[in-house]
């Protein structure tokens, strides 16, 4: 007789906890070597030896630095399921544990996501488990979540090494998701209000923007009536920016956050070049295109302000997410299973971002969150404190919850591919993602 889904369950925790504190070191070693987005070569290595060891099949260097591994079911051909770990880090150059050369850091507990990931995949291969499920499971490394370093990665785009600036926008548009039916990830969180366990919410979308301003050198103390003050030009902008805030609807939750990556050469010269990178995130695509166009003008305006030449490029960003109530059907009980259910919240709208959104908007996704750190996001004081409850207890999570997708002829898989609705298809996805990227020149005429 084959075993049941609970059976089934209990050997995958079992295989978790066995092999518990081996991928826990795996994860906490991560965290010591941060790599940030594209550049995540060590880190995409340790997961590859980690697949080899396990005679799992997988492809390399995808979209630079993705690793995509394959689990086939015993069950026969049916539904691929995605477990998803990020690779990449942010840069936090005073977090305890940065890379003193580069600066980046784990300030957002990816690293425990690729434990996350290599957990799930360990309980999976439990003996009995695969051979009872149908279909496919696909343990995907994913490079570059993090928007971040929008000038490097833009260098890449120009050297044609990549299109879009975010891992699974560029995976999308390699086609390495075209053979996934359904994707899971789960995320760290550090909010005291938070369960130990968190059904996922929403979050926004976001473009980002690139500006160059453009104004003319001279003497800063001799002369400087002869020059055009290109940090003048990006002050004045940012502050049309911030007059533009009221306009904005709360419901809309519209956050634009810019800062300048270059403010001049020299302080004896008046600043003839200014660089100014932004995010412009909101609830919907609409809110979105607002903000744009009101960010846009405020350029515009600073430059006209001072008589510089402002450069605006646009490059698209992350998709709102769109959790599928389906998947959620099945997780809630895992996770109430797990840590019972006065420890399992539920997530509303929360305003940061993430490419999880882009898949979201194509296939069957669900993003909860584990509460397995403290400190702040994206800070300095971000780490990991319960390695248990954030590596294993998540990946018993989400393996069961594949279980409970591919067993028993995957008829839950195949009833949540088969109502859910995603907006868009990958060809309608990649022309979206085209059609926000661009680039004007402001060049005001001076009387």
């Amino acid at each position: 007789m084959a075993p049941t889904r609970e059976e089934l369950k209990r050997m995958a925790s079992e295989e978790i906890d066995r092999r518990g504190d081996e991928v826990i070191q795996v994860a906490r070693a991560i965290g010591e070597h941060p790599e940030p987005g594209f550049r995540e070569q060590r880190t995409a290595a340790v997961v590859s030896e980690w697949f080899r060891g396990f005679g799992i099949p997988y492809r390399d260097e995808l979209a630079m630095t993705g690793v995509k591994g394959e689990l086939r079911g015993g069950a026969g051909e049916g539904p691929t399921v995605a477990v998803i770990g990020e690779l990449d880090s942010l840069v936090v150059p005073d977090h305890p544990n940065a890379d003193t050369q580069t600066g980046a850091a784990h300030a957002c507990g990816h690293h425990a996501q690729i434990g996350m990931m290599l957990a799930t995949t360990v309980g999976l291969l439990a003996s009995d488990v695969l051979p009872a499920l149908k279909g496919r499971v696909v343990p995907f490394a994913i490079p570059a979540e993090e928007y971040i370093q929008i000038e490097y990665r833009h260098g890449l785009r120009e050297q044609g090494k990549v299109e879009f600036l975010t891992g699974k926008a560029e995976l999308l548009k390699l086609g390495e998701f075209d053979d996934v039916d359904i994707a899971l990830i789960t995320h760290t969180s550090s909010r005291p209000e938070d369960g130990d366990l968190v059904l996922a919410g929403s979050s926004n979308g976001m473009v980002a923007k690139m500006v160059t301003f453009i104004g003319r050198s001279s003497h800063a103390g001799a002369a400087p009536w002869r020059g055009i003050n290109a940090l003048n030009a990006a002050m004045v902008a940012i502050q049309a920016v911030h007059a533009q805030r009221e306009t904005f609807h709360d419901e809309d939750t519209v956050r634009i956050h810019p800062i300048i990556t270059k403010g001049g050469d020299a302080v004896s010269a008046v600043p003839a070049e200014v660089r100014l990178e932004s995010f412009i995130r909101g609830r919907t695509l609409e809110a979105v295109r607002d903000a744009t166009l009101k960010f846009d003008r405020s350029m515009r305006a600073g430059a006209m302000a001072i008589g510089a030449e402002a450069r605006i490029t646009t490059l698209p960003g992350y998709l709102p997410i769109l959790n599928d109530q389906g998947l959620e059907d099945l997780y809630r009980p895992n996770a109430e299973a797990l840590v019972g259910a006065d420890r399992v919240t539920k997530a509303e709208h929360r305003t940061h971002s993430t490419d999880m959104g882009d898949l979201s908007n194509l296939m069957p996704v669900y993003h909860p969150n584990v509460r397995a750190a403290e400190g702040t996001g994206h800070g300095n004081d971000y780490v990991i404190t319960d390695w248990d409850l954030g590596i294993l207890t998540a990946a018993k999570a989400m393996a069961f919850t594949v279980i409970d997708l591919l067993a028993d002829g995957a008829d839950d898989a195949n009833r949540v591919v088969a109502e859910s609705k995603p907006p868009l298809t990958r060809d309608g996805y990649l022309s979206l993602m085209r059609s926000y990227m661009g680039e004007e020149v402001y060049a005001p005429e001076i009387v």
